[in-house]
């Protein structure tokens, strides 16, 4: 079993705030929001991979404009010295070579780094852990970069994919593991039908888990920039180092410039529970539902209304013979749109004046 103490996460808390307007904002995003419990979707998280990876053990990767809510919401779960803005948006590869950089720091290239989102929903803690806990094991042993995969269970077009390889003898614990053969991007919805039939495609979660030799071997061979990176960065007062270098690193995700170059990444089929929550449509399963598929949270009150979603944050939504709405309320600001345009909403918020951002 390898030591505890040698495990570390990255949790990757960015994004920005237009999918969930008007609750949403630039300075809370909706892996700061409290959209499906009575704690935010980042402590949600940061809470769930504690039981794996030592508390003192985990980073958190946020930008400035959410530094300090980011701080507040995880007050006493993550050292706030390593709750860390970064200077400049750069996708997920320079975000690795960051994570990856601050754990050789620490511990050394034999240390083992789970790489994940702030914001996806899981309910069973339990197994989730365990696949986590294993997959860690794995990778502190041998050289593997290790994904989770999640079987499809309609036509997604808002995520990307895994093509997996033919199943082997190879386990985690009583986990089957499978070679990765392609990373596919977002595809369209014909695209979609056909990896939903096919059963060789599984949703790329955004999960990572590997040592950090593994990951300087395969940067070196089609990612030098981020090798130096990482070498270069400082043991200690790297707050400089960042600020300088992290922005000129190249603008790509960790996909394109490490996992579909190298040979040695393998996907573990998630046992547990996975949604990317990434619109308002993904709240219905998630919260209380009257007879008539009205799912509400907050004070609403309906007569004749029909399969809408309905959230309060304070005011009384009353909603009489509609159906198939969202209806959002918020202090400042009420969203009213058809749950077939949810995607538009950051239509809307490209007109909203800045103080409603």
């Amino acid at each position: 079993m390898s030591d505890n103490s040698l495990f570390f996460a990255c949790v990757m808390a960015g994004g920005s705030g237009e999918r969930f307007w008007p609750m949403s904002r630039a300075q809370t995003p909706k892996h700061l929001l409290k959209l499906l419990s009575d704690r935010t979707l980042v402590e949600e998280t940061v809470r769930r991979i504690g039981a794996v990876v030592p508390r003192e053990n985990i980073f958190v990767l946020t930008n400035e404009v959410q530094l300090a809510a980011t701080r507040v919401a995880l007050a006493g779960l993550v050292p706030v010295g390593q709750i860390i803005a970064e200077p400049a948006k750069r996708d997920t590869a320079p975000a690795a070579a960051l994570a990856t950089a601050l754990v050789r720091a620490r511990a050394g290239e034999a240390a083992t780094l789970a790489m994940l989102p702030a914001d996806a929903f899981i309910a069973d803690h339990e197994t989730f852990q365990t696949q986590l806990g294993v997959a860690m094991v794995d990778a502190a042993t041998r050289d593997s970069l290790i994904t989770f995969g999640v079987k499809p269970t309609f036509p997604s077009t808002g995520f990307g994919y895994l093509e997996v390889g033919p199943e082997s003898s190879r386990h985690l614990g009583r986990f089957p593991i499978r070679k990765v053969t392609r990373f596919v991007e977002k595809p369209d919805l014909t695209t979609a039908e056909r990896y939903f039939a096919d059963g060789i495609y599984v949703w790329n979660a955004g999960i990572f888990v590997w040592k950090v030799s593994t990951f300087l071997k395969e940067a070196d061979h089609g990612a030098t920039e981020l090798a130096a990176f990482i070498r270069d960065f400082p043991q200690s007062d790297a707050g400089e180092f960042i600020a300088q270098r992290f922005p000129q690193l190249h603008k790509t995700s960790v996909d394109y410039a490490i996992m579909e170059k190298s040979h040695c990444v393998e996907t573990l089929l998630a046992k547990f529970d996975w949604d990317d929550v990434g619109l308002w449509t993904a709240l219905p399963k998630h919260l209380k539902s009257d007879a008539a598929g009205n799912a509400m949270r907050g004070a609403v009150v309906t007569a004749g209304a029909a399969n809408n979603i309905v959230v309060s944050n304070g005011r009384t939504i009353a909603l009489c013979g509609v159906s198939d709405l969202v209806v959002v309320e918020t202090a400042d600001a009420v969203l009213v749109c058809h749950r077939d345009a949810v995607q538009d909403i950051k239509k809307i918020v490209q007109q909203l004046p800045q103080e409603l951002l």
